[in-house]
């Protein structure tokens, strides 16, 4: 029974996914590291450090099928990591001749970061693609909606006039962002780890680098400049990338769950028979997906902290902090594409009301353009007697249940013309650079 819901048969299809439990589970995790040490040592055969025919039979035995699981368990929990008795296992399965060539000039910790960043080259991979889908989800209601005119909200109450098509693309202005930060980080995260027991790869003498810079290449990773046994800033800023796109995502959640309330009503999540629906009331369609963004985009945001404070490694080698990494990389990712995937679904799926975005801007009769009347009357009234005019006439309307435009007629001090009055309180004639915004932003989205 597993603790964490995330990897439940019953609640994991809620949290998470099946594609990033694939690739960061714990199978993927032994699977990899397996990998690690194939790759390590076809790259000592390449310099002559150890035998071809060795390299040849310990790359035939690292298949994670292979392994005996409980005894790998038991090991684990006698020495404390799971290499030791990985190695051991394969050293077996390779052949007596193969297997004593097996992690050399290894250390525990170049075996284990090395998987974890092949597995994060996975989970990246998984994120971006989802995150494209997402993007041109996105770009697409920006592009339809950008003439849909609606009410703009600020502390919950009416401000200014928009359009649904803006308000796509505040919410798409981050992702994009959130896909330049991908690009600009993988090459800070997806590095080998090689550097034996202290960093300095003294056992393999004058070749270590060149080791190193061989088994990069097997791998099809970066080769750094030095072992990075304890300065753990790579897989820090990869948590703390998935954090800000789990806050990118819940800032849309929000908002949606704001515009599915009754009262409301302006966009819906898509609606399929029985979701969100209540065990005692028929007619809720509850905000399941935003509720699911939300929540694991909260689980994220508390794992931050933990990759921030594994970053104070001590001397050549933690005592603590590495391992409280591995509580915290695999769920953070598993739980931010589970986000992401709630939110492509609504990205992809939402219905809009267009007449119900009308009928609710309408509802002030005009109050949310008394900024417009306001800007309008200064020119021959003055800034500071107008907005006081404005003022007035919107205490009278709220007084009295008249329109703004009403109010505004009763006002001697107001001469223009009505149908002046009429232009300056209708709200499409309001929405400043809400077109020239929303092209910016297009303007990004790759074709």
């Amino acid at each position: 029974m597993p603790l964490n819901p995330a990897d439940g048969p019953v609640l994991g299809a809620l949290y998470g996914t099946d594609q990033m439990r694939a690739a960061m589970g714990e199978r993927a995790f032994l699977a990899r590291m397996l990998d690690v040490e194939a790759a390590l040592a076809r790259a000592q055969a390449g310099l002559g450090l150890i035998p071809p025919e060795a390299a040849t039979a310990i790359t035939a035995a690292a298949r994670v099928e292979a392994l005996d699981l409980p005894a790998l368990a038991a090991a684990t929990r006698n020495t404390g990591y799971p290499v030791l008795g990985l190695v051991r296992q394969l050293s077996a399965l390779a052949g007596p001749e193969a297997g004593r060539w097996t992690h050399w000039g290894a250390t525990t910790q170049d075996i284990m970061d090395s998987a974890l960043v092949l597995m994060l080259r996975d989970a990246f991979a998984l994120l971006d693609s989802d995150l494209a889908r997402m993007v041109a989800a996105l770009a697409a209601r920006a592009g339809e909606h950008r003439h849909t005119v609606m009410a703009g909200r600020t502390h919950l109450q009416h401000a200014l006039p928009v359009t649904f098509g803006y308000k796509c693309a505040v919410w798409l202005a981050p992702l994009l962002a959130m896909r330049e930060r991908l690009a600009q980080l993988r090459p800070r995260v997806l590095r080998v780890q090689f550097g034996g027991a202290a960093g300095t790869l003294a056992s393999l003498g004058g070749q270590g680098p060149a080791v190193a810079a061989a088994l990069a290449r097997e791998l099809d990773l970066i080769d750094p400049d030095i072992p990075w046994h304890v300065t753990r800033d790579g897989f820090a800023e990869a948590v703390a990338w998935c954090g800000l796109l789990c806050g990118a995502l819940s800032k849309m959640a929000f908002d949606i769950m704001l515009l599915m309330q009754t009262e409301v009503g302006e966009v819906f999540e898509p609606h399929a028979p029985g979701r969100g629906g209540s065990s005692t009331m028929p007619q809720k369609r509850n905000p399941i997906a935003c509720e699911y963004v939300m929540a694991q985009s909260r689980g994220v945001h508390a794992l931050v902290p933990q990759m921030m404070a594994a970053m104070a490694d001590d001397h050549e080698r933690g005592t603590g902090p590495w391992q409280a990494e591995l509580l915290a990389l695999p769920q953070a990712f598993g739980l931010t594409h589970g986000a992401l995937t709630q939110a492509l679904t609504i990205a992809e799926g939402m219905t809009v009301d267009a007449a119900r975005m009308r009928k609710n801007l309408d509802s002030t009769g005009g109050l949310i353009v008394a900024e417009a009347v306001m800007m309008g009357l200064a020119p021959s009234l003055g800034r500071g007697a107008a907005h006081d005019v404005v003022h007035h006439a919107c205490d009278l309307a709220l007084a009295e249940g008249i329109s703004l435009a009403e109010a505004l007629g009763r006002d001697p001090a107001v001469t223009l013309p009505a149908e002046d009055v009429a232009r300056l309180t209708e709200p499409s004639n309001y929405l400043g650079a809400c077109d020239v915004f929303i092209d910016r932003v297009l303007a990004r989205v790759p074709r």
